[in-house]
């Protein structure tokens, strides 16, 4: 992974690690995924091998991220899922072939294709976002209080009062910046 691209931010949920691939949303957005190469290197990072990668699908795994943002939003706000969103999750939980395996530790991993196609990762993404955004994992959807940020992110904390996507980013450059006003004044 080049020292040209931001380093990626990743969280304990698949599916809203892959919108963090996009930060900074309400700011000076981040892509960090900005090529091909880059969308391979993640999927890596996160237990999805793939083969490779080509335009076309790093636009397709775009459009999903931007689908699984926009569902999670609406249902962190209690609003209707959008249909068009919808549409894109659900076609690309169809489309890949992937299947829950255990490890010898006793982990649960996903075994793709052969050879991995970003589909079947892609596939992989939206079953995680279709479990998050239906509920049926503990935690609740909530939306980051960065005010350049608003992610969603998925809260598995004990309270359900999680306030920041990350607290190593937002969370930390927000108490910084009420700390900075606060020895100003």
């Amino acid at each position: 992974m080049g020292d040209a691209f931001p380093e990626f931010r990743l969280g304990a949920v698949l599916a809203t690690s892959f919108t963090g691939t996009l930060t900074e949303r309400q700011g000076e957005r981040r892509e960090r995924i900005p090529t091909p190469a880059r969308l391979v290197d993640w999927l890596a990072v996160v237990g999805l091998d793939v083969a490779g990668c080509t335009e076309e699908e790093l636009v397709l795994a775009r459009q999903l991220r931007e689908a699984i943002h926009h569902a999670a939003t609406a249902a962190a706000l209690g609003e209707p899922l959008p249909a068009s969103a919808l549409d894109i999750i659900n076609d690309a939980s169809r489309q890949g072939w992937a299947a829950p395996v255990l490890t010898g530790d006793g982990e649960r991993r996903w075994q793709l294709s052969s050879p991995a196609a970003v589909a079947d990762a892609l596939s992989v993404i939206a079953a995680d976002a279709i479990d998050i955004i239906a509920g049926t994992r503990d935690g609740r959807l909530a939306l980051c209080a960065s005010p350049t940020c608003h992610a969603a992110f998925f809260d598995t904390s004990r309270s359900r009062s999680r306030r920041w996507c990350d607290m190593n980013t937002c969370g930390n450059r927000e108490k910084k910046a009420r700390f900075n006003a606060k020895h100003r004044s």
